[in-house]
This record gives structure tokens, C-alpha cells and sequence, in this order.
């Protein structure tokens, strides 16, 4: 696969000039593939005039570009925090293990639902479609593989993410199928999950849904 899922964190200074962004201050933000890796570029608005407003999106490998408002990071909290779906995202995709594409995906499209992450870019690489979603009070990008999910799949996803909801990524695996129910019912159907319609505005698209068994 050419993209894997990963987190692309927004610059604190500009990729042109490395000024530093200021409170509040716009940017323009270009993705690109480059060599099957992700690269990000987060540009000041005098550089993007001077540098990159004429012809960014014809380069070569462009993948998505948006206009955003830079927010200063806030104070440092306290590190003893408790796990929350988009933790237990981080954690999943800076793991980069396979057998988490599915909870991951869930997990994502439970964040869009709750207006925590954005779907800036759909792209489709090897048959698989990829979400580009934007968390935008941080402006972190995360790379996120549509996994086709069936129906008959779901409730097995749904209940190791419930799993990780309620114990964290490190606990051990539950001995029953019946462990991890407590949080279950905050763990919604994907149908539910994804919002029915998307403001209509620049690089928004709708993932996926489950698709029925095929069968011979």
C-alpha cells in the first residue's frame, strides 16, 4: 500500500521563510505525495503570495490544499489524562499495525460525527480509498485507509473499540466477547456514525459504508 495511516502535525512556523506563526495568523496548507510519503507544507500568507499561489496545485504529485487559522498550542496539562476516541486514535495510527485499520476507521468517522475531525481529501491508491481528515483545532492531518468494512464485520469492531475506549490501548486482551460491554452503547453503528449530509465546502466527502457479504 502506498499510504499508510499516519499523523501529519501543523507547522508552528512557516515551511517557506521559518517565521513563526503568530496567534490567530492564516496559512495555507499544501499536501503532496513524494515517492508514496505524505509530505505537508504549511505556508504564510506573504509566502504563499510570493511563492506558492500560481500554480501550486499543477505540480506534480499534489494531493489537497485548504486555507486555515493558525490557534497557539494551549498550556501544558496535567499528562494523567483519561483515554478518549481521538487519544486512542493517536495511538493506533502511530502504531502503524494492520490489525487496528478497522478500529481506527471507526474511531475516525465517530470523531467526524462529533465534529472533532474534518475530511479534507478522498483519494483512492491501490483500489483502497484514504481519508485525509483534519482535526481543526490543532490542524493535525490524519491519513485514515477505508478497510470496506461488511455488515457481518461490524459488531466485533464495534466491541474492540468499546474495548479500547474502556481500557486503554495497553490492557490486556478480554477473555470473553462479553468484556468491553460497559462501553458499547457510546461505540455507535457506522450507518449512525456518519453524518448524512457534509456542508458543502472545499475538500469534504463522505466515507464509506459497510457493504453486505457478497456471496457466490
Amino acid at each position: 500500500m502506498i499510504f499508510e495511516w499516519n499523523i501529519q502535525s501543523r507547522a508552528h512556523a512557516c515551511s517557506a521563510c521559518g517565521k513563526s506563526f503568530s496567534d490567530k495568523q492564516s496559512y495555507h496548507t499544501l499536501l503532496h505525495d513524494e515517492r508514496g510519503e505524505m509530505k505537508r507544507l504549511d505556508i504564510c500568507d506573504p509566502c504563499w503570495q510570493a511563492q506558492h499561489s500560481n500554480g501550486a496545485r499543477e505540480r506534480k504529485g499534489f494531493i489537497s490544499y485548504w486555507h486555515g487559522i493558525y490557534e497557539a498550542p494551549p498550556p501544558p496539562s496535567d499528562p494523567i489524562q483519561k483515554e478518549n476516541a481521538e487519544s486512542v486514535l493517536r495511538k493506533l495510527v502511530e502504531l502503524k499495525d494492520t490489525k487496528y485499520g478497522a478500529a481506527s476507521y471507526i474511531l475516525a468517522v465517530m470523531l467526524e460525527r462529533k465534529r472533532l475531525l474534518k475530511v479534507k481529501e478522498e483519494l483512492v491508491k491501490e483500489g483502497q480509498r484514504v481519508f485525509i481528515y483534519e482535526q481543526p483545532k490543532t490542524g493535525d492531518v490524519f491519513t485514515i485507509v477505508d478497510p470496506n468494512l461488511q455488515l457481518n464485520q461490524l459488531e466485533a469492531v464495534q466491541r474492540e473499540v468499546a474495548y479500547l475506549l474502556e481500557h486503554g490501548l495497553n490492557a490486556p486482551a478480554p477473555e470473553s466477547a462479553s468484556e468491553g460491554t460497559v462501553a458499547l452503547a457510546a461505540v455507535p453503528a457506522v450507518e449512525a456514525s456518519i453524518p448524512a449530509e457534509r456542508e458543502a465546502t472545499d475538500g469534504d466527502f463522505r466515507p464509506s459504508t459497510p457493504q453486505e457479504p457478497q456471496t457466490n
